[in-house]
C-alpha cells in the first residue's frame, strides 16, 4: 500500500508481470480547460489499455504528478478520477511521487499474464482477420468539436466528449484473446500508425477496407461523408483494440471485420486513401 517508501509486491506463482508506463502532458495529450477527474480517470486508462492490448490483469499502479501549485480543490477532482478508474478497473494505487513542475500525469501498471500466453504485435500471417473493437474515431470528433470545427447536436457531443475523455480499456477482451488472436495492440496513435506496428512486427502486409470501419452514430452525424472515417483510420486516443485472429476463428462481441493479413508489407486502405498515418510522438 501507500505510505512507505516502496510497494512490496509478491509475484504470483505461475504468472509474468507486465509493466507499463504512459505519460500525458497539459496541452498535448488533452486540452487546459479539462475537468482534473477527467484527466485522472483518463491518465488511468491510457496506460490500462496497454495491458488490455497484451491480454494481461491489473495488479496494482503508481501515479507521478507533476503540478505547477499545490491546488486543493484541483487534487480533491484529480484524486477523485484516480478513484474512479480504482473502482472500474480493480486496479489499487501502491504508490507515486509528486513534484512542482508543468502539468504532467504519469502512470506506470502492472499486469498479470501465464507463463505460456502473452499478445505481442509479432505473429499475425497471411490469411489472418483483422478486426477492431467498438467504434473508431470518436476522439478525434470530440477534439474537431473542442476546436470549433464542427458543432454537433448536443447528446452527439456530449457522447464523443465523454469517448474522449473517459475512455475504457478493454481489459476483459484482451483476456478472452489470450490463446486466440495472432498478434494484438491498442489504437493510441490512430488505426493506421498502430496497425503499422503489427505489420511491421510480424513480417506482413495489413489490407483494411475504409467501407468496413465502425462509426458511432454520432461521428456519423457529420454532414462531410467522408470526413468519419478519416478520422477512423489517422484519429488518435479511441483505446480499442486492433488484433487478427486466424480465418475461422470467431470473434468476441462487439468487434469487426476490417480487413485482411496479406504478404507484403505496410498497411494498404486501397488507392483513394492519402492521409497522415496518425499522431507522431516527435
Amino acid at each position: 500500500g501507500v505510505g512507505d517508501d516502496g510497494a512490496v509486491l509478491e509475484p504470483t506463482p505461475g504468472l509474468h508481470q507486465v509493466s507499463v508506463i504512459d505519460t500525458m502532458v497539459e496541452g498535448v495529450h488533452f486540452p487546459d480547460d479539462t475537468f482534473p477527474e477527467d484527466i485522472g480517470f483518463r491518465a488511468v486508462s491510457v496506460a490500462a489499455s496497454d495491458l488490455a492490448a497484451m491480454g494481461a490483469r491489473p495488479v496494482g499502479m503508481t501515479v507521478a504528478l507533476t503540478l505547477p501549485e499545490a491546488d486543493e480543490l484541483w487534487l480533491n477532482a484529480f484524486s477523485q478520477g484516480l478513484a474512479d478508474a480504482v473502482s472500474t478497473y480493480q486496479l489499487p494505487l501502491v504508490g507515486g511521487d509528486t513534484t512542482r513542475g508543468p502539468l504532467t500525469i504519469t502512470v506506470q501498471v502492472l499486469g498479470a499474464l501465464p507463463m505460456d500466453r502473452a499478445l505481442l504485435r509479432g505473429g499475425a500471417g497471411v490469411g489472418d482477420q483483422v478486426y477492431v473493437s467498438g467504434t473508431l474515431g470518436d476522439a478525434a470528433g470530440a477534439l474537431a468539436f473542442l476546436s470549433g470545427e464542427w458543432q454537433p447536436v448536443a447528446d452527439h457531443a456530449e457522447y464523443l466528449l465523454d469517448r474522449f475523455n473517459r475512455p475504457l480499456a478493454r481489459l476483459e477482451l484482451g483476456r478472452q484473446l489470450l490463446g486466440q488472436a495472432t498478434a494484438a495492440i491498442d489504437i493510441s496513435d490512430g488505426l493506421l500508425a498502430d496497425a503499422g506496428h503489427i505489420a511491421a512486427a510480424s513480417g506482413v502486409k495489413l489490407s483494411i477496407d475504409p467501407a468496413l470501419l465502425p462509426l458511432s452514430p454520432a461521428l456519423a452525424s457529420h454532414p462531410a461523408d467522408d470526413q468519419p472515417r478519416l478520422w477512423a483510420l489517422s484519429g488518435g486516443d479511441d483505446y480499442e483494440l486492433c488484433f487478427c485472429l486466424p480465418a475461422g476463428v470467431v470473434p468476441p462481441a462487439g468487434c469487426t471485420l476490417i480487413g485482411a493479413v496479406e504478404a507484403g508489407a505496410g498497411v494498404d486502405c486501397g488507392p483513394d486513401i492519402d492521409i497522415a498515418p496518425g499522431y507522431q510522438h516527435f
